[in-house]
Order: C-alpha cells, then structure tokens, then sequence
C-alpha cells in the first residue's frame, strides 16, 4: 500500500519539523536572555548618565568619567548588534520551521488521499464480491427453481 510507504518518509519529516521547532524555542530564549541584557545595559547608561556629579570634580576624574560612558555607550551598541544578530538567527530558524510545518502538512495529506483512495478501493471490492456472491446466490435459487418445477 502506497499510504504505508509513506510513512517512514513521514516520520522521519516529522522529527525534522521537531528539531526545527526545538531550535526556535532555543533561539527565541537565547534572543530573549540577549534582549535582557541589552536592556538593563541601557537602563544602567541612562542611571550612569542622570547620576550627579559633584560640582568640585578633577578634571582626571571628569575625563575617566567621560571615557566610561564612552565604553558604557559602545556596549550598548555592542549589545544591540548581538540582539539583531540573534533575531535574525531566530527569524531564520522560524522560517525553517515553517517551512518544515508545510512539508509535514503535504505529506500528511497525502498519505491521508492514499489512505482513502485504499479504502475506497477495498470498499469496492467488497462490494463485488457481494455483489457476486449475492448473484451466485440468485442463479443458483434460479437453476434450484428449474429443477424443482415438473418437466411437461
């Protein structure tokens, strides 16, 4: 039968899907935990920024104070670079998924017109056969009948 021999292929299209589906959960937790970041780097920027300075500040201390929110800013972009990095990895993996969920799909339907196409034809079948079985029946009444009526 056609549907059976579909169904190792089946299978084997359904742990892909299942693969792709694990690899987009770990994507959207790592993008997710990277969002995190870039979001309390950007909160801790903003605080380092509003924080007052004190009016009698060095001009040492104002210079190392400057180049940290130089850093401080540079990691921010920094980090907003790994979480675009990270989204379009995850985007990729959803689409990987999506495109594994419509194979799945197709096969699946498949499998399933090949099914039915095999029960038709062996509900057909049946119905031959009764349908024979059911005419053997009637002749054979019908010659029954032949031999039971008197011969003028």
């Amino acid at each position: 039968m056609r549907s059976q021999r579909l169904d190792p292929l089946l299978k084997v299209v359904q742990q892909r899907q299942d693969a792709a589906a694990r690899e987009v959960a770990e994507r959207e937790r790592v993008l997710a935990e990277q969002q995190e970041r870039l979001e309390a780097l950007r909160r801790y920027a903003e605080e380092y920024a509003a924080a007052p300075s004190s009016a009698t500040v060095s001009p040492a201390l104002l210079v190392n104070r400057l180049a940290f929110r130089e850093r401080l800013n540079a990691a921010v972009v920094q980090q907003a670079g790994i979480v675009d990095h990270n989204r379009q990895l995850s985007d990729v993996e959803r689409t990987r998924l999506l495109l594994a969920s419509r194979e799945t799909k197709v096969l699946e339907q498949l499998a399933d017109s090949y099914r039915a196409q095999e029960s038709r034809v062996a509900e057909q079948r049946v119905q031959r056969e009764l349908d024979d079985l059911g005419g053997r029946r009637a002749r054979a009444a019908a010659v029954a009948a032949d031999d039971a009526e008197p011969h003028a």
